[in-house]
């Protein structure tokens, strides 16, 4: 199947910048919504195996603008989390078929939304004091299985981080920082297992600009554009394209 064609670009080109965009001035929770539109029209591991590249690479656009910016202690217990969870989703990817993955995401995505409509709600509180390590550490258990599925580490991160009641830039600059180990660590059983192909890194060569463009715009806009201007459009996006996805794996 050929993937440069002017159908998947036309979908292509508005998720990894909304990617960008999402990773360089919104934290990461959201960034998984551009894996949910790929996968509308690209097979699941057609569609992780394009993102991560472009993850990556928004992660290195990403980290010198926050350097040092984050909470050391916070990311390396998230980070010793994410190393098993990480193997988890590895061995759960190699079992599940192609349904089950599109599923997945897609409950993933729908679930964010609701977790987020209820804190808004008063039907969940977060933790009124920091939370401790065990939390850390099962919160990182679940960025690395739901990122190596679904790129969509980014719920289990924030709900950590924002527990921790980190100023703003020091919450983004630390989702950066665990992201760009994530998605290092993970590319190596991505490459292993296969997921990676000539044509999906072909395609990523042709989306690179767009990844560096939309993590430039989410950089500018860290402090200029409402969060919940930008998280209301997602939420919309995100239920949109769950329903979809678990819709087509059920049918």
């Amino acid at each position: 199947m050929d993937l440069l064609t002017l159908s998947i670009l036309a979908v292509a080109i508005p998720a990894v910048l909304f990617a960008g965009i999402s990773k360089g001035g919104f934290g990461s929770g959201a960034a998984f919504a551009s894996s949910s539109i790929l996968a509308i029209v690209l097979d699941p591991g057609q569609a992780l195996g394009i993102m991560l590249p472009l993850l990556m690479l928004i992660d290195a656009t990403s980290l010198p603008a926050y350097w040092k910016k984050w909470s050391w202690p916070d990311a390396r217990v998230l980070l010793v989390g994410a190393v098993p969870g990480t193997i988890l989703g590895a061995v759960f990817y190699r079992m599940a078929n192609p349904d089950v993955i599109r599923f997945l995401i897609g409950a993933i995505g729908i679930a964010f939304v609701a977790w987020q409509m209820a804190q808004k709600a008063g039907l969940i509180q977060l933790a009124q004091r920091r939370l401790g390590a065990r939390t850390g550490l099962t919160a990182g258990v679940a960025i690395g299985f739901t990122s190596f599925v679904s790129h969509a580490g980014g719920p289990a991160a924030a709900v950590y981080l924002l527990g921790q009641r980190l100023p703003k830039t020091t919450y983004q600059a630390t989702t950066v920082l665990v992201f760009w180990a994530v998605n290092l660590f993970k590319s190596g059983f991505y490459a292993f297992m296969g997921i990676f192909t000539l044509q999906t890194l072909t395609l990523d060569l042709a989306l690179a600009p767009f990844a560096v463009l939309g993590t430039w715009l989410g950089i500018r806009a860290h402090s200029m554009v409402p969060e919940r201007l930008f998280f209301g459009l997602t939420y919309v996006m995100l239920t949109v394209t769950g329903a979809k996805l678990i819709w087509d794996a059920l049918s």
